[in-house]
């Protein structure tokens, strides 16, 4: 990267989709005092600062309404129903010229937070050519850093395909990052329970 500024890096937050396995917004129900949708929120911005964009689609106004202002950029995909594929490309159409990098999140995973973004981000630094994916169990998959040169690519998926098709394709050029928080989504309500217990202290009786 020499004689040229620090690389600039832009996150879209794809939450646009019915949450139809929950049963509700799944975007707006609470983890630790705070809305999934805010918290992935506050974790892109810790790294991107204003460069944030978050893609809405079902429940586009109920979620809107309820980000604090200013917090993010926000575009409604109009043609949701499509897939997650429509989300990513009219994201991605835009994206401002000087941007190097496009980490694409999902509003459904809460322990991805700023921490694990900027392990990301730094992954990508060192290797700005190159893709850097998350790897949890068997999977990889997103969040994940997409440079430049894939974004035509990703301008031209179309229907239920993620970003996952462009990992595979371009797999020579993926570098892979351990990102066990990555594991924990948001699917059911049960998914839900099983996380808030599992954060919840157990008291000791005898203090």
């Amino acid at each position: 990267m020499s004689g040229r500024s620090r690389a600039t890096l832009h996150a879209i937050v794809l939450a646009a989709g019915a949450s139809s396995r929950f049963g509700s917004p799944k975007q707006l129900v609470r983890f630790e005092r705070q809305p999934l949708i805010q918290r992935v929120i506050a974790g892109a911005t810790e790294l991107a600062g204003a460069a944030v964009t978050v893609v809405l689609g079902a429940y586009a106004a109920e979620i809107a309404a309820s980000l604090p202002p200013g917090s993010a950029s926000v575009i409604v995909n109009r043609h949701w129903q499509e897939g997650i594929g429509s989300s990513i490309r009219v994201a991605v159409a835009r994206l401002p010229g000087a941007c190097d990098g496009v980490l694409l999140l999902l509003a459904d995973q809460p322990l991805v937070g700023s921490h694990s973004l900027n392990r990301l981000a730094a992954a990508w630094r060192r290797q700005p050519r190159s893709i850097v994916a998350s790897r949890y169990r068997a999977v990889t998959g997103v969040p994940a850093i997409f440079p430049r040169w894939c974004f035509s690519d990703l301008g031209a998926l179309r229907g239920d395909h993620g970003a996952r098709i462009l990992l595979r394709r371009y797999a020579d050029h993926v570098v892979l990052l351990a990102h066990p928080e990555a594991e924990v989504d948001i699917d059911y309500p049960e998914d839900l329970l099983e996380l808030r217990s599992a954060a919840t202290p157990v008291l000791d009786v005898g203090q």
